[in-house]
């Protein structure tokens, strides 16, 4: 369909919902695209970063309504099992970092998939509501009742999810939603600037990083700890591990593998 772009440049897989005429409202066909495109993505040996975003002045207004209509819902079947989370959180199970760049309305769906990334930036245009109440449902993702809490605290994501109102990118700033917020003009620069910081780490560090921090949201200290030894013995015998010694010794910059 077209609508889900894919490029990689130096390292940085950009994803781009690109339907402007409809805000970026996501079909079924679409969200198809979108999960497939995103797995291919975190496969992809060539893309250290992603960045997410959607055509300038929108990023995702949920999902096209009009589409849902078409198949009634006592009729409508769910995306995947509960074991399928590559299809419920297919950027949470991206290994490499994510970035979502977002200018403009994060509604319902689109707002779930900006949870799902580790890092947004936004600008002015951003706003954000998770409106599933509106429409007689919980977030579709289970991003909204998992993961919002955890980044914004129980309080302030309760009130969101049972209101469904929209919060400004002042306030998303405000609750540490957004890390920063930055013109429409500069909003790509300044994610790919980060996503290239980011890409002169380890790529095994990082994958490693992501997964411990993310388990490590309700595990105990003793499981937590258990993968955290695990995660450093393999480290210690990783190539990148070596790399990152001697390029410090070298005074050169370390060119890493992710091995």
């Amino acid at each position: 369909m077209g609508h889900i772009k894919y490029d990689v440049d130096n390292g940085i897989a950009t994803i781009t919902i690109d339907r402007a005429e409809k805000k970026n409202a996501m079909t079924y066909a679409m969200l198809g695209e979108f999960i497939e495109t995103v797995a291919h993505a975190a496969s992809d040996t060539t893309a250290r970063v992603i960045v997410l975003t959607g055509r300038p002045g929108a990023f995702c207004a949920g999902t096209d309504l009009a589409d849902l209509a078409t198949i009634p819902g006592t009729e409508r079947g769910l995306r995947g099992s509960a074991d399928d989370h590559d299809k419920w959180w297919p950027l949470l199970q991206c290994p490499q970092p994510t970035i979502c760049a977002i200018d403009g309305p994060a509604v319902g769906m689109g707002a779930e998939f900006t949870s799902q990334c580790d890092i947004r930036i936004a600008t002015p245009n951003a706003r954000f509501a998770w409106n599933f109440v509106h429409r007689g449902l919980v977030p579709d993702t289970g991003a909204g009742t998992w993961l919002l809490p955890r980044l914004i605290g129980l309080q302030n994501a309760l009130r969101l999810l049972y209101t469904g109102e929209f919060v400004s990118v002042e306030q998303a700033l405000e609750l540490g939603y957004v890390s920063q917020v930055v013109s429409s003009e500069s909003l790509l620069d300044t994610a790919y600037n980060l996503a290239a910081t980011i890409a002169t780490g380890s790529p095994h560090s990082q994958r490693l990083i992501k997964s411990l921090v993310y388990e490590g949201i309700t595990s105990s200290v003793d499981d937590h700890m258990q993968r955290h030894t695990s995660a450093m013995s393999a480290s210690f015998k990783s190539d990148d591990h070596r790399e990152g010694v001697a390029s410090f010794l070298e005074r050169r910059p370390a060119a890493f593998t992710g091995r």
